[in-house]
């Protein structure tokens, strides 16, 4: 973690409804379901943490006000905790709410990316900010933002995660084109969303993670929006591009978990469960005892 880290606020993004979970996600949001006994979500407000950052915005909606709890204070709990001896369940429930300071902005209907982000720009201001959707949980030596954040120091313009995959599957992702300028690092010039193979500039991926400044903002504030669906970032990203803005891309060192969708969230809840301190060995005992 860098002391002269000059992203200062992190929007996470969590006001989808989760339609791939349902019915699961009908009573509460797909960003606290459990990674073993911690939700999604406190993985990513982990990662920001870790990168230096301290202020939270959470673009959420209806149905949301569970992430809202989660990172308040439970004063009730913890006393009832501590009256049967559990004083450390009880720090450790105390520390979510000391994590960050969070902001809650309400998405009222369900408008995409960039109508979320431009819901916050006057809190972002004049500043670049991390931007993290609430599905895509890495885990990596060096914080998956922290390493956008030494590319954002770098070159002082947006930073995009990367990810390579294989060419067979990039018409499920948006995907990106340019030119290699450093080990890892790209000069985008063009985004593509959801390509045929034929069609793709690459097999780099963009996931959910970036580092936007004030002009990415600006953009979607005055680009046109699709008279019918959603306002996506993509569209803010595309024109900044196309007016001759300089975009970067980071393909960054880890395991990416994409929890937004079943295959990938039981592939993350293995891997939190053969990391996890207090059931790891047993649970490695068990899945090599099944007969698969």
């Amino acid at each position: 973690m860098s002391d002269t880290n000059i992203v200062k606020k992190a929007v996470i993004l969590v006001a989808g409804f989760g339609t791939r979970f349902l019915p699961v996600t009908k009573a509460q949001p797909k960003e606290m379901l459990p990674l073993v006994d911690k939700p999604v979500i406190q993985y990513l407000v982990e990662e920001v943490v870790a990168s230096g950052i301290n202020e939270v915005i959470f673009v959420t909606g209806r149905g949301k006000r569970a992430i809202e709890d989660h990172f308040d204070y439970a004063a009730e709990l913890e006393h009832f905790l501590e009256k049967r001896g559990k004083k450390d369940l009880a720090e450790e429930i105390r520390k979510i709410a000391s994590l960050a300071h969070f902001t809650f902005v309400r998405q009222k209907e369900p408008l995409g990316t960039g109508d979320a982000l431009l819901l916050v720009r006057h809190l972002v201001r004049d500043e670049p900010v991390a931007v993290l959707y609430g599905d895509d949980v890495v885990i990596s030596q060096k914080p998956c933002l922290q390493q956008l954040i030494d590319s954002y120091m770098l070159y002082k313009n947006p930073v995009l995660a990367l990810e390579r995959v294989p060419k067979k599957e990039v018409s499920r992702y948006g995907v990106v084109g340019g030119e290699k300028v450093a080990p890892r690092t790209y000069k985008i010039d063009c985004l593509v969303e959801k390509p045929s193979v034929a069609q793709a500039p690459s097999n780099l991926i963009r996931i959910g993670k970036y580092i936007f400044t004030p002009e990415i903002f600006d953009i979607l504030a005055t680009v046109k929006r699709p008279k019918k669906g959603e306002f996506y970032d993509i569209f803010g990203l595309q024109e900044y591009v196309q007016r001759g803005g300089k975009l970067y891309g980071y393909e960054y060192e880890g395991t990416r978990y994409d929890c937004g969708e079943k295959l990938g969230y039981l592939k993350a809840i293995i891997k939190a469960g053969l990391s996890h301190p207090e059931v790891g060995n047993a649970f490695r005992k068990h899945i090599r005892g099944l007969e698969i």
